[in-house]
């Protein structure tokens, strides 16, 4: 199912937290949030490379991995407030699309099935459908909203002839019932993709959706207040997927589509923390990030740390017994 691990490069685990084996269950008994790796990149449509994203998102850490750290603003220890563990990578191979994912599907399964909060590391976007299924699987079909931050819809029908790709992984949600077209929201869309037909098939299945242009005019803030709104119109849980190619690509160089003009790192980071701790997180995916065209690391840097922003805002959460506070504490 996973391998401890990584599939491409050396052994390592997000942030040095302990290992856990997917295939025996009291490895992982009791953990809050299981880290996942997804190495696939088999459905890019353009620059390669996103099958390194999760040991680069591991590896890009300045500080000790001794198993603390403290967040300044939040005012708590994300990883001594919570359990949390990785399961290494599953094994993907891109000459094998359908069995790949899969696996993944699975694997998502399996932790959710467990008790613990998937957070997987992409991996290209394809692997959104499997993750998002596997949490619908458990949530329940179509009890599940789904936030999406992106330069790009990935709602095409097909890709290279193919129903599997980066460009297609929402669409294919959609069409099995896992998570209703309404209940998408998506945030940061800009640039000329997609076309005509795909966006008229968008507004009829009712996808909710925010343009760049939208944060530029009305600010970050009120439209993530928006997307917090819409996401909890209905379902149970919600899961959130982070492609990295929402950020400005001059701050997060290393991805296969770069789309200029996108949302600060500040930004991201801001509305990932407030949508955690206003929700019930069923999973989360961080997906995109190409080591081979990142610059000094930046854009792994980013993918790191928002991941390690969900996981403080669901320890401040814990902590307050409540919605958590966006202010500095005393």
């Amino acid at each position: 199912m996973a391998r401890l691990g990584g599939m491409y490069g050396p052994d390592a685990t997000f942030l040095g937290v302990p290992r856990a084996d997917l295939a025996e269950p009291g490895s992982w008994a009791g953990t809050d949030v299981l880290i996942i790796g997804a190495p696939f990149d088999g459905g890019t449509s353009h620059r390669p490379g996103a099958r390194f994203g999760p040991q680069a998102i591991r590896f890009t850490d300045y500080l000790p991995h001794d198993g603390s750290r403290p967040h300044l603003a939040l005012g708590v220890d994300p990883l001594a407030e919570l359990r949390v563990a990785d399961a290494g990578d599953v094994e993907m191979y891109s000459g094998d699309t359908e069995r790949s994912l899969r696996a993944l599907e699975e694997a998502v399964l399996s932790a959710s099935e467990g008790g613990a909060l998937p957070v997987i590391l992409g991996g290209d976007h394809t692997v959104t459908f499997p993750d998002a299924t596997g949490v619908a699987r458990h949530v329940g079909w179509g009890r599940v909203s789904l936030i999406h931050f992106d330069a790009h819809a990935d709602t095409g029908d097909s890709q290279f002839g193919s129903l599997y790709g980066h460009g297609t992984p929402m669409r294919r949600l959609i069409e099995s019932g896992a998570v209703d077209g309404r209940n998408f929201v998506q945030v940061g869309l800009r640039g000329y993709w997609p076309p005509v037909d795909v966006f008229e098939w968008m507004q009829e299945h009712g996808l909710r959706y925010h343009f760049m242009t939208e944060i530029e005019e009305r600010g970050a803030d009120a439209v993530i207040d928006d997307a917090i709104a819409e996401a909890l119109d209905g379902p149970d849980a919600i899961y959130l997927s982070v492609d990295i190619d929402v950020v400005d690509p001059g701050l997060a160089p290393g991805t296969g589509t770069p789309e200029p003009g996108g949302m600060l790192t500040r930004e991201l980071l801001r509305a990932i923390r407030r949508i955690v701790g206003a929700v019930e997180l069923a999973g989360m995916d961080i997906v995109e990030v190409s080591p081979p065209y990142d610059h000094a690391e930046t854009t792994s840097m980013i993918a790191n740390r928002a991941a390690l922003e969900a996981i403080s805002a669901l320890a401040a959460k814990r902590e307050a017994g409540a919605t958590i506070r966006w202010e500095p504490r005393a």
